[in-house]
């Protein structure tokens, strides 16, 4: 069992999220804190795996009390679920290393995924450990995947890469040998410029490769292929 610690300054809504919490197979609630000092202690004495976090509190900063389980309890693993969405709440967060951030009012199919992708990441870690104690970049690649941050910290970093347009060209690179700027404007419906700056960034992360093609006319053309194509 994943044991859990809700930390949420309300108790309804601490309440309600240890209903949800719970109806994950594999999970269980082992305690509510609703203040600074209550989690302090029971972070103490409970020692547990996961804890869901809200950001405002009376008496403490959720961030700041982010930082010290990030210090003092390197094991424990911390879910944000809060009414905050600024920004600068939502980046501190994720360099603190939160494993996802949730906003409320809280869906609980959104809070099931997010727990189950938790219990792969455990299990994942849990395997390997058996059989050695290295690790390949293969295998880093997707316990980052299986976090929910790769998407969002990559996709956030860059102006004008929107998540859906950006599965969109990929799928399509990936369904396809080759393709130009011109072929993915044509075909999903956007500006070349558009289509030629998701392509590039496609490069940039390495899940497709650039080349030149001279053509019939000897005009140099950028080419694209998708990695994930190669590599089958």
């Amino acid at each position: 069992m994943i044991r859990v610690l809700i930390i949420e300054d309300d108790l309804r809504i601490a309440e309600v999220n240890r209903r949800f919490v719970e109806k994950v197979d594999g999970y269980e609630v082992i305690g509510i804190a609703t203040n600074g000092q209550e989690a302090k202690d029971q972070m103490e004495i409970l020692l547990p795996d996961l804890v869901l976090l809200d950001i405002y509190f009376p008496d403490m900063d959720g961030l700041d009390f982010l930082s010290i389980i990030k210090e003092q309890f390197p094991t424990t693993d911390v879910i944000m679920l809060t009414a905050a969405k600024e920004v600068d709440a939502v980046v501190e967060a994720i360099r603190y290393g939160v494993f996802d951030f949730i906003t409320k009012p809280l869906i609980f199919a959104r809070l099931q995924q997010t727990l189950r992708n938790y219990q792969e990441f455990r299990q994942k870690v849990s395997d390997w450990k058996k059989d050695t104690d290295q690790i390949s970049q293969a295998q880093i690649d997707e316990l980052i995947a299986r976090t929910g941050q790769k998407k969002t910290t990559e996709t956030r970093a860059v102006k004008g890469i929107d998540q859906i347009t950006l599965d969109k060209i990929s799928g399509f690179l990936m369904q396809t040998q080759e393709a130009t700027t011109d072929l993915v404007s044509k075909e999903t419906g956007i500006s070349r410029s558009t289509a030629r700056r998701y392509l590039e960034y496609l490069v940039a992360k390495g899940d497709a490769i650039a080349d030149l093609s001279y053509g019939v006319v000897g005009r140099p053309e950028r080419v694209y292929k998708s990695v994930g194509r190669q590599k089958e």
